[in-house]
């Protein structure tokens, strides 16, 4: 089966467009047509930068790794024509070691939507038409609002970080940083039954959202109230710093008392001087936090069950055809938390 598809493509900084491609379909995988998308932080670098780290665009590359769609032809008879699918982006080679450890997400070989970290690049489903393998979907009931079933990608990523912080049951729980992750994580940390969560970041708008989504209590960064949480080693029990500003980590390790858990979550650049002897003398415990294993699918049914409304984090839906202009408004952080295509 041959078809053609209109992708949304980045070829460097600030350089996007919308190219047809064709589609060849053999046999082997499922041909999903893709519906609707989310703009990621990811997405965003490749276009403001020409990159994410080290990873330059240097050949067209279709963005896009959160998205869902409809089965048009499968391999899969549980997959018919028709049936709604949310996509994992990612596709791991299953034989590495850390595969055979079941840390898919520490795969060396893995294949993710959108990638530049090899060449030739890894496309993404900002695509009209896209091949995947069977079991990269995840059918969802047609009834759930796809505006709702594109959060899948990011809910997963947010429920693997609260997942990385152990038993979070009746625990105080600090997150500083609530663009749309951080702002998840309350909404997860909220479900898994936190007894407190407080959130801080510099923006009203986003201090607003982590209420919505579950949040206590909201603070801005120069708030009084650090002191009091500050007071005898810290208050909270697990802290989560979801920005990847070193000013936003020193505040985690100040409230978070000793013995805690901090999870990193946000991504940042280099710490010249990171205060090593505060991790140590409050034996504290910092661990990292990578994209998702089996939390996708738990994405899915949490989300087909409603147990979390990610709505108030979309602040605009654009045609596929508007893609420039989509991109141009989802980088406007005063206005813009999740933005999403529509094919």
């Amino acid at each position: 089966m041959k078809m053609t598809s209109e992708a949304c493509v980045v070829s460097g900084i600030k350089n996007l467009d919308i190219k047809r491609q064709d589609v060849n379909y053999d046999g082997r995988g499922t041909l999903v047509k893709i519906t609707r998308g989310g703009i990621c932080g990811s997405d965003l670098h490749y276009y403001q930068h020409g990159k994410v780290g080290a990873y330059a665009v240097k050949s067209p590359m279709i963005l896009g790794h959160e998205v869902i769609g409809e089965v048009v032809v499968s391999d899969n008879p549980a997959l018919a024509k028709g049936r709604t699918v949310a996509i994992n982006p990612s596709k791991p080679c299953h034989v590495c070691k850390y595969c055979l450890g079941g840390d898919e997400n520490q795969c060396v070989e893995m294949r993710f939507f959108g990638s530049a970290m090899y060449f030739p690049h890894i496309d993404g489903g900002f695509t009209q038409y896209k091949i995947v393998d069977s079991e990269q979907c995840i059918p969802f009931d047609p009834s759930v609002d796809g505006r709702i079933m594109v959060f899948a990608e990011p809910l997963a990523v947010a429920i693997h970080a609260v997942n990385q912080a152990g038993d979070i049951h009746g625990r105080r729980v600090f997150i500083s940083g609530v663009g749309p992750i951080g702002s998840l994580v309350v909404a997860v940390a909220k479900a898994k039954g936190a007894a407190e969560i407080v959130t801080a970041d510099p923006s009203e708008r986003c201090r607003q959202l982590s209420l919505t989504l579950g949040a206590d209590k909201s603070l801005a960064p120069d708030a009084q109230d650090w002191i009091d949480y500050q007071a005898d080693k810290g208050f909270f029990d697990i802290t989560f710093e979801a920005s990847g500003h070193p000013s936003s980590l020193g505040r985690c390790l100040d409230v978070t008392r000793a013995k805690g858990t901090i999870v990193l979550v946000g991504m940042g650049g280099a710490i010249p001087e990171f205060p090593m002897m505060t991790v140590i003398a409050k034996e504290l415990r910092l661990t990292g936090t990578f994209r998702f294993v089996g939390e996708f699918r738990t994405a899915v049914e949490w989300l087909e069950q409603n147990i979390i409304d990610p709505l108030p984090l979309l602040s605009a839906e654009y045609a596929q055809r508007d893609f420039t202009e989509a991109m141009e408004f989802a980088g406007n952080k005063s206005v813009a938390s999740k933005v999403q295509i529509v094919f």
